[in-house]
């Protein structure tokens, strides 16, 4: 009896995430419609809210196209409601955001759009720290509510009204920060800015073997970069995007 049962559930299981499947004996189409367009509803409703932006960009029969695959194709490696924007994202990351329908930026603009909740979710705790070493001496700590983030599209920029139909020739650099009112902002990054972040994401070392890498990678030396970019961190500790130094 066990064994019957959990094989009709999965029949009813499959055929609502894919009326492809077959359906369960003994239950009328009508109400298998009915019942299936009930799931349908309710996940187009947390992605809608999850992602304005692509919500209004896309074509409605996009959308609704979009959703119906990721329901009946996708496997979600968890049950969690608030890491369903997340899993969407990874579906479009590992190939439906190619669909020759499908804009080629949609897995970006949605990974965007994704990590103001993520951020906002995030119950992530900021490391041991001293708030006022010396970040040329000392290894500076970049917050763990602070993400570097760049894109081939100007995700910023996309909309119902500016739908690009090519990468943009420089990538489009961004930062992210859950800052101390609780709100997430977005704000744009300069090259150094964004190369020196990205820095201080991989690797541990003082600030000034940062900016000697950072020097020599735009081959000048390090007293030509040194004043700009210990401004640059000094700016990042009082925005919050830099703690300090690993205590």
């Amino acid at each position: 009896m066990p064994e019957t049962l959990h094989e009709q559930l999965m029949t009813l299981a499959r055929h609502v995430r894919d009326p492809r499947q077959p359906a369960p004996p003994g239950i009328e189409a009508r109400r298998l419609a009915i019942y299936r367009q009930l799931f349908i509803g309710n996940l187009d409703s947390l992605l809608g809210g999850g992602f304005p932006v692509l919500r209004a960009t896309l074509a409605p029969a996009q959308r609704q196209a979009l959703v119906h695959a990721f329901y009946a194709d996708y496997r979600c490696r968890t049950p969690l409601f608030t890491e369903l924007a997340k899993e969407f994202v990874g579906y479009l990351e590992e190939g439906a955001g190619d669909a020759p329908d499908l804009p080629p930026w949609l897995a970006e603009l949605a990974h965007y759009e994704w990590t103001e909740s993520a951020l906002l979710l995030s119950a992530s705790c900021e490391p041991a720290h001293d708030p006022e070493g010396d970040l040329l001496e000392g290894v500076p700590l970049l917050s763990t509510l602070a993400w570097p983030l760049a894109y081939r599209w100007p995700v910023c920029d996309i909309g119902p009204n500016h739908l690009p139909t090519s990468a943009s020739s420089e990538p489009t650099l961004i930062l992210v920060q859950r800052r101390t009112d609780q709100r997430v902002h977005f704000s744009r990054l300069a090259p150094l800015a964004y190369a020196l972040l990205t820095l201080l994401q991989t690797r541990e070392c003082s600030g000034r073997e940062h900016l000697a890498a950072l020097a020599e990678a735009v081959g000048v030396s390090i007293d030509e970069i040194l004043p700009q970019g210990q401004a640059l961190l000094e700016c990042l500790r009082v925005q919050g995007v830099v703690l300090g130094i690993r205590a």
